[in-house]
C-alpha cells in the first residue's frame, strides 16, 4: 500500500512538472519549429498542437530576442516592479498593524468587522470593478500606477492571513510584557513581528503572486500601453514573435519560482497556521 501511494504522489508531481518543462522546452525552439507544434494557438493553422518536452534543435534566438531587441519588454517589467513593490510595502506597514489589532485588542464590533472584512475579501474582481473604477476616477488616479498600488496596499486577504497567525502567539506573554512596562508599539514591534514573520511572509508572498500576475486590473484601470505591467506583455505578441512568448513566460515564472523556494519553509507555516487547511 505504501509502495502505491508513493506512486501515486510521484505521478501527481510529474504531471504538476509537465507544463513548466514543456513551456521550458519550447523557449529553445525555433519560431519555425514553433510555429508547426503549436501554430493553432496563434491562429497561424490548423494543424493540432504536438507538444514536445525536448527541442528539434535547441536555440538561444528567443532569449536573445526577447533580453536584447524588446525594449517594451523591459519597460513592462519595470512597470511591474513600480506597481507591485510599493504593494508588499504598503501591506507591511497597513496590513500588519491591522492585523495585530484584530487579534491582539478586544474592542466593540470587532467580530462584526471582521465578517465583514471575510466578505470583502471572497468578492471576485468583477463584483467590484465598477465601484474601484468610479472611486479611482474621483480621485483622478485612472491611468497611473496609484490605480494598482493603492488597492492592492488595503487588500483584506493579507490581513486575513496575519491575523490567524498573530492568534496563535500567546496572550500569556503580550501580558507579561505590559506587566513588565512595555508599550503597546514595542510589544507589537520586538514580540508580534519575530513570532508571527511565519504569517506575514506568506501573506506577502501571496500577495507578490497575484499582484506579479494581474491582468483584468491593469486592463480596466491603464489606458496607456506604456504604463502596463510585464503580465500584459504574452498576451500581445504577435504570431510572427511567437518564440518569444515562451521565453518571456519562462523569465516572468523566474522571480515566483525563486521566491516559492526561498520562502517555502514560512509560506508553509504561514498557511498552515492560519487555518486555511481546515
Amino acid at each position: 500500500m505504501e509502495r502505491w501511494r508513493r506512486i501515486s504522489l510521484i505521478t501527481l508531481c510529474l504531471l504538476i512538472w509537465v507544463p513548466m518543462i514543456v513551456l521550458l522546452a519550447a523557449s529553445f525552439m525555433s519560431l519555425a519549429e514553433i510555429l508547426d507544434r503549436y501554430g493553432v494557438l496563434f491562429s497561424h493553422s490548423d494543424v493540432p498542437v504536438q507538444v514536445s518536452i525536448l527541442p528539434t534543435y535547441p536555440t538561444l534566438r528567443a532569449y536573445f530576442e526577447l533580453l536584447f531587441d524588446s525594449p517594451e519588454f523591459f519597460t513592462m517589467f519595470w512597470n511591474s516592479f513600480l506597481q507591485v513593490a510599493p504593494v508588499l510595502l504598503g501591506q507591511l506597514i497597513v496590513a500588519a498593524p491591522g492585523a495585530w489589532a484584530f487579534s491582539a485588542y478586544e474592542f466593540k464590533g470587532r467580530k462584526l468587522f471582521f465578517l465583514f472584512y471575510h466578505i470583502v475579501m471572497i468578492l471576485p474582481f468583477q463584483v467590484t470593478m465598477v465601484s474601484d473604477y468610479l472611486v479611482l476616477d474621483s480621485f483622478h488616479l485612472l491611468n497611473t500606477h496609484l490605480a494598482l498600488v493603492l488597492p492592492g496596499i488595503f487588500s483584506v486577504f493579507p490581513v486575513f492571513i496575519m491575523v490567524k497567525n498573530f492568534e496563535n502567539i500567546p496572550k500569556a506573554l503580550t501580558e507579561a510584557a505590559r506587566i513588565d512596562g512595555a508599550g503597546e508599539f514595542y510589544i507589537f514591534l520586538h514580540i508580534g513581528i519575530p513570532l508571527g514573520k511565519s504569517g506575514i511572509f506568506s501573506a506577502l508572498l501571496l500577495s507578490f503572486f497575484e499582484q506579479w500576475n494581474a491582468i483584468e486590473q491593469p486592463i480596466t484601470f491603464l489606458k496607456d500601453k506604456q504604463l502596463w505591467p510585464l503580465s500584459l506583455y504574452l498576451p500581445n505578441i504577435t504570431p510572427a514573435k511567437a518564440a518569444t512568448v515562451f521565453a518571456a513566460a519562462a523569465v516572468m515564472m523566474v522571480p515566483c519560482v525563486m521566491l516559492s523556494v526561498l520562502g517555502e519553509e514560512y509560506l508553509t507555516e504561514g498557511i498552515v497556521s492560519s487555518g486555511i487547511k481546515e
